[in-house]
């Protein structure tokens, strides 16, 4: 629980330092690095706020604010031509099908992709009325931004006035050429940076040495005035604006070619671009409105390699396991300083021959820390010494000797003090025990509590014994260590903090078949080995756990605390595949109460209005919170506590109606 809230608390601070930077005009890391950095976090995080904000509270004082006519949400992001392929399989999904039921195939439908470059730059988007330029305004959140139209008339590429009478909006990205950067800006970290903080002067002082080249274009209360985002591209053009290079395709491998001839080129290119931009030619404003437009997607281009040399190996314990981590001599690599890159595992430095004083090839690909991916290609290359890199032997808490298994380093001892805190931990964290913090579990951890049964053996008058606890606290926090709790197969044993193992992979698992604790002990490696996407480490992992904590699981279920709720199926679980999220004060019970009746039912609780949420639940179903216009953007239905209960308590015989949102 530690390391991860850690690591979530890092990537949120991060996140928020570098939006701050970025909206300040100082941005430290490239668009790349901070995808990065964005996606990490949604993946181990998917809930946290920090996801929920483009840049709220980082636009610069001074400016006053205005909204956009159209919001500026963000991208769908593909990093490689997999994920960009599974886009394209989405899109082309209708035309298929209308295909698929035509004999005569000249009358077949081919669906047209738009390709324009992902410049690096700043977003602005322009605001007319009847041809005159009347607001120029900045990202900020996606719906508010600065108004920065002084400094937008004197850059270059903006129109002040059409040669139509046009009342709508005009975007692009505000941008800063090699050659200005070179000669006015070389302080400045790259032209993105230099283009951002020139824009949002007070003074406007610089805004003529930037140019906007714009990419798409909306008119107020006419949503067919565009009919396609060719003839867009050309509309703009005559209307006096430059803008973004535009291919069409309809083949999604010749975008993918077309992506790699570019990637190899845009070093040639007057102006930064870290990607494409692809569309479908069709205007859609209903999609362009959503706060995640789903007929467009950026294809990243993968992220640059840098070459350093490997200096000293330091070994992060993380649990039972230790990671190597390479330091290495400082390198620029997108934008930024590395001093620190993964190596992943023991295997890993026996595979790339490594060494101290090796020249290594540096990469980022989806981790926060850059990973070594090899040697430099000039295998010879290398410092004046190379020495071999020393793995460590022992614990260093409890001195026994580590077990190399080549995927991983790690203390086999069961009752090494670390491992077995790490534990308790896990569990906490899983079962989400909010009143046992970490202080006060590293408390009962010293007096003697070693493993997760005896969390249940606390007394209340113990308990208040210890630092800032008292009577009142103490009796509070027994209360809910001592909540009976029916937990699914997969939480019950990633509680127990196999390396490696969470509750997804576990869900896996039991979604083949392996859906019972019998069911799961009785399976060997080759048998778990098989289900799919698991492998036969992970496979490996999972078996010596359950035997190693074979005694422990009984104890554990010994309690009568917890136990394992029966295989899921319509039945028992008449809510699975229906989400819920709570917003809001309730009347007849506290939101954690709520939560568990809808986890019972087979149901999720989420913490965030997102796609795919089933119901919002408020009882004030009008109100202007974030939450609710962002479910009424979504098309989420709102509703209040009593038709909530009249849901739940109707759930076993009208799922099939709560799946379609038909109930209300």
């Amino acid at each position: 629980m530690k390391s991860k809230n850690n690591e979530i608390a890092a990537l949120e601070k991060l996140i928020q330092k570098y939006q701050a930077s970025y909206y300040n005009g100082e941005a430290e890391i490239s668009d790349g690095e901070f995808d990065l950095l964005w996606d990490e976090l949604k993946k181990i995080a998917p809930d946290s706020e920090v996801l929920k904000k483009v840049g709220t509270g980082f636009d610069v004082d001074g400016f006053p604010k205005a909204k956009h006519l159209i919001p500026m949400g963000s991208q769908e992001k593909a990093s490689n031509p997999q994920e960009f392929l599974a886009w394209v399989k989405k899109q082309i999904a209708k035309i298929d099908e209308i295909n698929a039921s035509l004999t005569d195939k000249k009358k077949q439908l081919t669906k047209i992709f738009i390709v324009q470059f992902k410049m690096d730059g700043a977003s602005l988007e322009l605001q007319y009325e009847k041809g005159i330029l009347i607001r120029a305004v900045t990202r900020g959140d996606g719906i508010t931004g600065d108004d920065i139209t002084p400094n937008a008339r004197r850059m270059s590429g903006v129109v002040q006035k059409m040669n139509v009478s046009f009342t709508g909006g005009v975007r692009g990205e505000v941008i800063m050429t090699h050659d200005i950067w070179e000669s006015k800006y070389p302080a400045k970290a790259n032209c993105r940076n230099a283009a951002n903080g020139i824009m949002r002067r007070k003074d406007g002082e610089g805004c003529e040495n930037l140019h906007l080249i714009v990419y798409d274009a909306s008119a107020m209360d006419d949503d067919q005035f565009f009919k396609d985002e060719l003839q867009k591209i050309d509309w703009l053009k005559k209307r006096g604006f430059v803008t973004s290079e535009s291919q069409s395709f309809t083949a999604p491998e010749d975008i993918i070619a077309y992506r790699e001839k570019i990637a190899k080129t845009r070093d040639q290119l007057p102006f930064d671009i870290d990607g494409l931009v692809v569309k479908d030619n069709e205007t859609d404003m209903s999609d362009l409105r959503k706060a995640r437009p789903e007929k467009q997607i950026a294809f990243k281009f993968e992220l640059e390699t840098a070459f350093s040399f490997l200096r000293e190996v330091i070994w992060s314990e993380n649990g039972a396991t230790y990671t190597p981590v390479g330091i290495i001599d400082p390198v620029r690599l997108a934008g930024t300083t590395v001093k620190r890159a993964s190596l992943n595992n023991p295997d890993m430095i026996r595979a790339m021959e490594l060494k101290i004083g090796s020249a290594v090839s540096v990469v980022k690909r989806g981790e926060i820390i850059p990973k070594i991916e090899g040697l430099a290609p000039n295998k010879d290359i290398s410092s004046d010494e190379t020495t071999e890199i020393i793995f460590p032997q022992k614990c260093s808490i409890c001195n026994s000797t580590l077990l190399d298994a080549g995927t991983r380093l790690y203390c086999p001892n069961p009752e090494c003090p670390k491992r077995l805190l790490h534990r308790l931990e896990k569990w906490v964290s899983v079962l989400n025990i909010r009143e046992l913090g970490e202080k006060l579990l590293l408390q009962l951890f010293e007096k003697g509590i070693k493993q997760i049964h005896q969390l249940y053996t606390i007394k209340a008058e113990d308990l208040a014994e210890y630092d800032r606890m008292g009577e009142k606290s103490a009796i509070k926090v027994i209360r809910h260590i001592q909540t009976k709790r029916e937990l699914t197969l997969a939480q019950f044993i990633a509680g127990f903090d196999f390396e490696g193992i969470a509750e997804t992979t576990m869900d896996k698992v039991a979604g083949a078949g392996f859906d019972t604790l019998e069911k799961l002990q009785e399976a060997s490696v080759s048998d778990l080995s098989a289900v799919f996407g698991l492998g036969e480490i992970t496979a490996k992992i999972i078996a010596d756990g359950l035997k190693e904590c074979a005694k422990e699981i009984k104890e554990v279920l010994k309690t009568k605390v917890i136990s394992i709720a029966d295989p899921p199926s319509e039945e028992t679980q008449p809510l699975r595949g229906i989400s819920f999220c709570f917003t809001g004060e309730l009347k007849t019970m506290k939101r954690g109460a709520a939560e568990e009746k809808i986890k019972a039912l087979g149901a999720q609780a989420k913490s965030a209005v997102v796609k795919g949420l089933s119901y919002l639940v408020t009882n004030d179903t009008t109100s202007g919170s974030s939450k609710n216009k962002k479910a009424k953007e979504l098309g989420i239905p709102i509703i209040d506590e009593d038709q909530f209960i009249k849901l739940i308590q109707s759930a076993p015989q009208k799922n099939d109606k709560l799946v379609q949102g038909e109930l209300f």
